[in-house]
């Protein structure tokens, strides 16, 4: 007897998800010569209409078989597949249904009684009742297929292990994620619950999942429902309200993962039903910035580019993004082969679905940028339109041990990039410089700051298209904090931190490509484009936000404080003391200028208030890198004390 219950509902459930079209219309003619017949016995309520209106029983029901057979399948109603019917095939059934209704009562209450067809006359309520039962029979058939399935789901999930989820967030994106966990067993998640900060939603159901409460309710739901996996189905959370759901779930012991962001949606790069786990980005501790990027890719679309700096963490996500906005021609320049290799093989394997400009080709140079002589010959025969030069030194201890080297590539590197890009006329330069220029205290610091006088020296002088972008600390980028710490992480610590109070301005390396590439489009030669970067960041909370991550409690991983190294300081700044800067036409960036000046005024020594002495700075650069290619330290440290007043490195 047992088993004789379990198995007749199986075989029924088997038997409704293989129904298909064909078997469906079937159904649907036979409910059809029955429905009028079953429609007139509630009208009058007796059987005796057999030998009163039989004959227009017939022919109300062959007229109205040939109706619904035209107009349901005009609606696409025997070409869906019912097993997954939602809430839109329920209302073309119902549009079908009302339009045949209507063209019934149309046909038989005015169109055929003059004729006088009919004798006697059907009652005028027929085709409304007939058409009532259609609807919920034909419905009815096809609800039990998506029914069945459903069922059948859940007997296939009911024979494996699944994670019990909870899910952050009852919109239409997590609405998506617990239909895609339903439809899907092998994902191995069952949804338990929603938890939705919107009143009006607390307390409903959604797809059979309860909308619990809020937040504050997770650790009495995680215990009544034994919860297992928490899911973040907001795509536009700010990055405070990631932080704060992370934090909650692991104080509950559950594993997270969100869906993608909403500019990870707009790109392409992620589906919203896709999961990932909760990463370094998300816990950005401001709104991430949008950049309008059809400008841009109409600036750059069939131009040539080329990248210095194009094998590290910038220079190679801007040649991905640059690639994305079809140009004619996307040199990548570096020194180093290996990174230069990668990004190039990358961009190619993605040609297809990324470049739709029939003439594009990327070409990778190795060149060194302090090789006046080999930057020269490239640039005429490359002939670039738009020149982005990522290439420098960035590390400042090892800057501050090797400033020869930081004055040749930083200045020399910059000096040669500037004189190629205007021998052979590019339209527009952008430098690529740091917030340690602003009031330097380290080697890189200060060389990033005389860059940017070269930049906007030249722009000065010739008027051509030439800015600097300065931008604080790139999160993940190679050689940044959060792959460090990351490392030190999975040794299982300590994470070593300078000081407990240093504080530092972060981005998103799509963020500060996005602004690179923006300033060709603002296009104020000369200016230095910043961005706005909210509040600066304490490194110690960046770096306990990432234990969190790691699944682990901050107390389990040591951080230890080892002092700051020679050329850090405690707090950077954006902009130097007398530069007067405003809001560009994107309300995110500022541009820094100085009265219209090339270089700052407390460059006093160099140049006056109105007109730079472009002869004296470059005399002063000569003097730095021949000291610099000499070895001459104690020359080269004057000298940049000379350049940049506001310097002043740590040992002094």
């Amino acid at each position: 007897m047992t088993s004789s219950r379990n198995t007749a509902p199986i075989s029924l459930t088997n038997f409704l998800t293989t129904l298909r079209n064909r078997h469906l219309f079937t159904l649907d003619l036979l409910l059809w010569f029955i429905t009028a017949a079953f429609a007139l016995w509630l009208r009058v309520d007796d059987w005796v209409w057999r030998s009163t209106f039989s004959t227009p029983v017939v022919i109300y029901t062959l007229v109205a078989c040939g109706a619904r057979f035209v107009i349901y399948r005009r609606f696409g109603l025997y070409s869906r597949f019912w097993r997954y019917a939602s809430v839109d095939e329920l209302a073309q059934i119902a549009f079908a249904a009302f339009t045949t209704m209507a063209f019934l009562c149309v046909l038989f209450w005015w169109l055929i009684p003059p004729l006088g067809i009919l004798i006697p006359d059907l009652p005028r309520s027929i085709p409304l009742i007939d058409g009532l039962l259609v609807f919920v029979a034909t419905s009815g058939i096809r609800y039990s297929i998506r029914i069945a399935e459903r069922l059948r789901q859940r007997r296939r999930s009911a024979k494996t292990a699944h994670a019990r989820v909870i899910v952050f967030g009852a919109g239409e994106a997590g609405t998506m994620i617990v239909r895609e966990m339903q439809r899907n067993p092998k994902l191995g998640l069952e949804p338990v619950a929603f938890l939705d900060a919107d009143p009006a939603k607390q307390g409903t159901w959604i797809l059979g999942v309860p909308v619990i409460g809020d937040r504050t309710q997770l650790a009495d739901v995680v215990d009544k429902y034994s919860i297992t996996q928490a899911i973040i189905a907001i795509p536009s959370a700010p990055g405070k309200t990631i932080r704060e759901l992370t934090h909650l779930c692991q104080e509950n012991n559950l594993p997270v993962k969100t869906i993608p962001g909403m500019s990870d949606l707009l790109d392409g790069k992620h589906a919203v039903n896709q999961l990932r786990p909760v990463e370094i980005t998300d816990l950005l501790r401001r709104e991430p910035i949008a950049t309008d990027m059809s400008h841009i890719a109409q600036l750059v679309q069939g131009k040539r580019v080329l990248v210095t700096g194009a094998g590290g963490s910038i220079g190679s996500e801007l040649c991905r993004q640059i690639a994305q906005c079809a140009p004619a021609e996307l040199v990548l320049l570096g020194h180093g082969e290996n990174s230069i290799f990668e990004v190039c093989n990358e961009l190619q394997r993605n040609l297809p679905s990324a470049i739709r400009h029939p003439q594009f080709a990327v070409r990778p140079v190795i060149a060194d940028v302090r090789d006046a002589a080999r930057l020269r010959a490239v640039f005429t025969r490359v002939q670039p339109q738009i020149v982005f030069h990522a290439a420098a030194h960035k590390h400042v201890p090892l800057m501050e041990e090797n400033l020869e080297e930081a004055v040749t590539n930083n200045v020399l590197g910059t000096r040669n990039v500037i004189q190629s890009a205007l021998d052979v006329n590019a339209a527009h330069l952008v430098l690529i410089s740091t917030d340690k220029a602003v009031n330097p205290t380290s080697v890189m610091g200060v060389t990033k700051r005389i860059a940017e006088m070269l930049v906007q020296s030249a722009a000065h002088t010739t008027g051509k298209n030439l800015v600097a972008v300065r931008f604080g600390n790139v999160l993940d980028s190679r050689g940044s904090v959060v792959p460090l710490f990351k490392q030190q992480i999975a040794r299982g610590g300590p994470i070593t931190i300078t000081h407990p109070e240093i504080r530092r301005y972060f981005m998103t390396i799509p963020e500060a490509v996005q602004l690179v590439l923006q300033t060709t489009v603002l296009g104020k030669s000369g200016g230095v484009y910043v961005l706005d970067m909210g509040e600066p960041v304490k490194i110690v909370d960046l770096a306990r936000d990432l234990i969190r991550l790691s699944g682990l409690e901050p107390d389990e991983i040591a951080i230890e404080f080892t002092g700051l190294r020679p050329g850090e300081k405690l707090f950077e700044e954006l902009f130097i003391a007398g530069e007067e800067y405003t809001r560009t036409a994107h309300d995110k960036i500022f541009v820094a200028r100085n009265g219209g000046n090339a270089i700052s005024h407390s460059q006093s020594s160099i140049t006056n208030s109105h007109s730079p002495k472009s002869e004296l700075l470059d005399e002063q650069v000569n003097m730095l890198i021949a000291a610099a290619q000499c070895g001459e330290t104690a020359k080269v440290r004057e000298l940049l004390n000379a350049l940049v007043p506001e310097y002043r490195p740590a040992q002094q």
